[in-house]
């Protein structure tokens, strides 16, 4: 076996999980400690993958034998742990999103520059086999011209949900349904209909008490001229699976979840789709399989182990978050935010 990878755990919350599970079944990658402000859950979660633990993250950081530091932590804290981890030297995958505000992703990526360190965004979505084969198709020309591509994540969260915990829902520290549960879909978005070059969005919040919006929708155009739509909800009884739709001049591909709904490609039967098919979350953020965070974690590996960039790095992190600041920008001004160019009054 080549070399092995020693981690670190920043954060023991239920998507900690996803990422303790994945290191546990690579075979190079070691977990070696986990950090958290909880003693109690700490320890048990240490207890239960086999390793240290600390309730002072940066005294984990100090630690010589961890190379990679892995940021499960509440969305609001990514920026300032990420910050920590690159100007200790390590290595930094952090869990969607790279941070609340793109100047701030914009300063972690700065940031593993100067350190020659790797960063990298967890985006598990594009390591799903079927849209890695559209990817590939669209990369092709195979459905032409880009037309239209629709996202959207019709989930539900109770209100439970957001009290469980006092970081959920707000602004700061959660970013609402856009930032913390549609970002998947807005980064699929991004990563198959290219770059955005201006957005009219308006988000509310509709059936919970909380402070930031739990349904955000809006009309993109990109910049190769393709439109686009997105809705995000935590308000949808009983909650259905994220979807993404791209229609072509020469087709049209529907995806929902991990199935394929609507397939017209000229030349190309369809793949096919999943024997078992892993859980969306749409009710349940937690009934999701660990399969793709272990695929997204073994490229991390291979991409250092071969001295390249990581598929999924802080630039793509950082374009999901300023599409999803220009869609609140926009709800709050009631204008159309460019993102590129220089035409209109209004940009970020």
């Amino acid at each position: 076996m080549g070399t092995v990878w020693r981690f670190g755990i920043i954060g023991c919350g239920g998507i900690a999980k996803f990422h303790a599970d994945s290191l546990r079944e690579l075979e190079a990658a070691e977990l070696v400690s986990v950090a958290s402000r909880s003693a109690e859950k700490t320890k048990a979660f240490a207890e239960e993958y086999g390793c240290d633990w600390t309730t002072d993250y940066l005294s984990l950081l100090e630690r010589s034998d961890i190379d990679i530091i892995c940021v499960t932590s509440s969305t609001g804290s990514h920026a300032q742990i990420g910050r920590d981890v690159l100007q200790a030297g390590k290595h930094l995958v952090i869990e969607k999103p790279i941070a609340i505000d793109a100047k701030e992703a914009q300063e972690l990526i700065d940031l593993a520059e100067a350190q020659g360190v790797t960063l990298s965004v967890i985006s598990q979505r594009r390591f799903e086999p079927v849209t890695q084969h559209v990817k590939q198709l669209l990369d092709e020309g195979k459905l032409g011209r880009l037309l239209l591509v629709e996202s959207g994540t019709p989930y539900l969260r109770t209100q439970e949900y957001y009290d469980s915990a006092d970081w959920r829902g707000t602004i700061a520290e959660d970013g609402g349904a856009l930032m913390n549960q549609g970002i998947h879909q807005i980064d699929l978005l991004l990563w198959l209909g290219g770059p955005v070059h201006s957005v009219y969005g308006k988000t509310a919040t509709m059936t919970h008490q909380m402070e930031a919006e739990d349904m955000g929708v809006a009309i993109v155009k990109f910049a190769g001229g393709a439109m686009g739509t997105i809705m995000s909800s935590t308000s949808i009884k009983p909650g259905f699976a994220p979807y993404i739709h791209l229609y072509g001049e020469k087709g049209t591909i529907k995806i929902s979840g991990q199935s394929i709904e609507h397939w017209t490609v000229e030349g190309v039967e369809a793949p096919d789709s999943p024997e078992a098919q892993v859980s969306d979350g749409s009710s349940n953020p937690l009934a999701i399989s660990h399969v793709y965070h272990k695929a997204q974690l073994a490229e991390i590996m291979d991409a250092l182990n071969n001295g390249r960039p990581s598929l999924v790095g802080g630039a793509e992190g950082k374009q999901a978050v300023e599409l999803i600041q220009a869609i609140s920008a926009s709800s709050l001004s009631g204008k159309e935010i460019i993102l590129q160019g220089n035409e209109g009054a209004d940009h970020v």
